[in-house]
C-alpha cells in the first residue's frame, strides 16, 4: 500500500479542529514533500522524522514522499505532528500494518533518537478526540494532563518503536488510568492581614458575587497581600470550570501543571507588559494573561503605571467575558472570564492622605496621575475601595484576624444561592436578569434614585450598583434587597480615594 491515512489534531484557540495526515509513496527521485499550510516546525519535521526512523532500525523510503495535513486552509504549527507523519510513512511503504490506524489519533514531537517529547494543548485535542470516538495516543509525559478528561481513551507511549509495536500487535500499551493528584500548595489565608475590616469585607463581596475591585491606598498596606489572597476564599471550581482553566493553561507558553487542578488561577504581570502579553496574540494567535487566568484572579499592581492603551484591553473583555484576536489570515477566540483586582497609590508618591503628613504631590501632579486611568474603564470596575494606612495598634496586635475558611464559607453559601436562583454569579447577570433578580424593598428604591440624581450614574453605574447590592443581600441570606445593602454598595463603588 502506498497511501496512508492517519488522525491528528490541530490548535486554533480553544479549539482542536481535526487534521488528517495523508502520506503517499510514489515512484521517482527521492523527495519529502510537506503541504497544508504547515509552519516552519511542521516543515523541519521532515529531518526529525528521518533521523527518527533510521534510529528506530527502520527503513527510510527512498522514493517521491507527499504528506498532505488536511484540511488545506487550517495553518499546522509545532511538532505535535511529526508521530503521525513517521507512522504514515511507515505503514504506506509496508512496514508496519495499517488496520488499527483509523481507530486512534496521534500526537507527537519525536526526537532525533525517536522518543516523544511532550507537547502543546494534549488537553484540548484530547477532549476532541473524545468527542469524535476515537482514543488518543500521545507522549507519557502529557498523560496525566489528557486523563482529565474523564471517559477518553489515553494511551501514552514513550518513543516511537513502543507505538509502532503496539500496531503491530508485537506489545500493549496500557490505557492510562487517571492517577489521584497530589494537592497543590495552600493558598495564602487572610488571617496573615491585619487590620483593614473594610477591605476584607470588599474582598468577601468580590469573591460571593465574581466582581472585580480596585483598591486605593499608600505603600505598604497590604493591597498585594490582599489581592493574593482572593483565590484562597473564591468559591470551589466545578468540573467544568477546572478542564477550561487546566485547557487554556495548556495553550500557553508553560504548560499545565497538574499540581494546580482544580486550583483558581492568579496572574500577576508587570506593569511594563505589552497589549498584546495582556490580550494574547501572534502569528499563531496564543492566549494572553487575561485568558490564561480564566475562572481566577487577574491582579495589576501599580495600575496607573500600565500604559493607557494597554489598561484600554481591558474594557471589552470585562463586559462581554471572551476576546477575539483577529489576522489578516486567521482568528482565534479565547474566553475572559476573570476577575480583576487592580492596586494603586492614591498619587505620585503614594502618600496622599496619609496620617505622617509625608505627601508633597500638587493637585495637578494628582490630577494627571489619575487621568492613566480612564473613566469607560473605572465605571466598569464594580467595587472601588481606599486601603488606609495601618495604625499602630493594628501593627502590633497579636491576635489574628479571621480565617480564609470562615471567610470561604460564607462565599460558598452565597454563591450556592446564586447558582439556584440564576444558574451564574450575580456579576455575569444581564439587563433583564438585573430587573428580575435584583429588586430592592422601597426605602431601598428610594436610596438608590437619589443616588442616581446626586451622584449622575450612568446606566452601567446603576446596574453594577444593584448587582453588588444583590450579592450584599446573598451573604446575609435575604432574598430582597434592602435599603443597608443600596448603601453599601454605593459607599464601596463611589468611595473616595482622597
Amino acid at each position: 500500500m502506498s497511501l496512508a491515512v492517519l488522525y491528528s489534531r490541530a490548535l486554533k484557540g480553544m479549539q482542536a479542529p481535526l487534521v488528517t495526515v495523508e502520506v503517499h509513496l510514489a515512484n521517482g527521485l527521492p523527495s519529502f514533500t510537506i503541504v497544508g499550510l504547515p509552519e516552519t516546525e511542521v516543515k523541519e519535521a521532515k529531518d526529525r522524522v528521518r533521523a527518527a526512523l533510521l534510529n528506530a532500525r527502520f527503513d527510510f523510503p527512498a522514493r517521491r514522499i507527499t504528506v498532505n495535513l488536511a484540511p488545506a486552509d487550517l495553518p499546522k504549527e509545532s511538532g505535535r505532528f511529526d508521530l503521525p507523519i513517521a507512522l504514515g510513512i511507515l505503514m504506506a511503504s509496508g512496514q508496519i500494518p495499517a488496520t488499527n490506524a483509523s481507530r486512534f489519533e496521534f500526537a507527537g514531537e519525536l526526537a532525533l533518537t525517536g522518543e516523544l517529547r511532550a507537547i502543546r494543548g494534549a488537553l484540548a485535542m484530547t477532549y476532541s478526540a473524545y468527542g469524535d470516538g476515537r482514543d488518543f495516543i500521545l507522549p507519557l509525559v502529557n498523560a496525566g494532563e489528557a486523563a482529565l478528561v474523564e471517559m477518553a481513551k489515553v494511551f501514552p507511549a514513550k518513543s516511537l518503536l513502543e507505538v509502532c509495536a503496539f500496531l503491530s500487535g508485537k506489545s500493549e500499551i496500557t490505557q492510562y488510568k487517571a492517577q489521584p493528584i497530589s494537592s497543590a500548595e495552600p493558598y495564602l489565608d487572610m488571617s496573615d492581614i491585619k487590620g483593614q475590616l473594610q477591605a476584607k469585607r470588599a474582598m468577601e463581596i468580590a469573591a460571593a458575587g465574581g466582581h472585580s475591585i480596585l483598591m486605593s491606598g499608600p505603600p505598604g498596606t497590604g493591597k498585594t497581600m490582599l489581592a493574593s489572597r482572593l483565590p484562597g476564599i473564591l468559591p470551589s471550581m466545578s468540573q467544568e470550570e477546572a478542564l477550561n482553566s487546566a485547557a487554556m493553561q495548556s495553550l500557553g507558553s508553560q504548560g499545565f501543571n497538574l499540581s494546580q487542578w482544580k486550583k483558581r488561577p492568579f496572574r500577576a504581570p508587570h506593569h511594563t507588559a505589552s497589549a498584546v502579553a495582556l490580550v494574547g496574540g501572534g502569528n499563531q494567535p496564543k492566549p494572553g494573561e487575561i485568558s490564561l487566568a480564566l475562572n481566577g484572579v487577574l491582579f495589576l499592581d501599580e495600575f496607573p503605571e500600565f500604559e493607557r492603551k494597554v489598561l484600554e484591553v481591558l474594557r471589552q473583555p470585562l463586559e462581554s467575558g471572551s476576546i477575539t484576536i483577529s489576522r489578516a489570515a486567521r482568528q482565534a477566540d479565547f474566553p475572559a472570564r476573570f476577575q480583576l483586582v487592580a492596586a494603586m497609590n492614591p498619587c505620585p508618591c503614594g502618600y496622599l492622605g496619609h496620617y505622617n503628613g509625608k505627601c508633597k504631590c500638587t493637585p495637578d501632579q494628582v490630577l494627571r496621575y489619575r487621568r492613566k486611568i480612564s473613566g469607560p474603564l473605572l465605571d466598569r470596575i464594580d467595587l472601588h475601595i481606599q486601603v488606609p494606612a495601618i495604625s499602630e495598634s493594628d501593627l502590633t496586635t497579636r491576635e489574628a484576624g479571621e480565617g480564609s475558611d470562615a471567610i470561604r464559607d460564607r462565599v460558598e453559601r452565597a454563591y450556592r444561592t446564586q447558582l439556584a436562583r440564576q444558574n451564574k454569579a450575580n456579576a455575569r447577570l444581564s439587563g433583564k436578569e438585573i430587573e428580575r433578580f435584583c429588586k430592592p424593598d422601597q426605602a431601598g428604591e428610594n436610596l438608590l434614585k437619589q443616588a442616581i440624581s446626586r451622584l449622575g450614574l450612568s446606566a452601567r453605574a446603576y446596574h453594577r450598583t444593584l448587582k453588588i447590592s444583590r450579592t450584599i443581600a446573598d451573604l446575609a441570606q435575604l432574598e430582597q434587597m434592602s435599603a443597608s445593602n443600596i448603601a453599601e454598595a454605593i459607599q464601596y463603588r463611589y468611595f473616595d480615594p482622597t
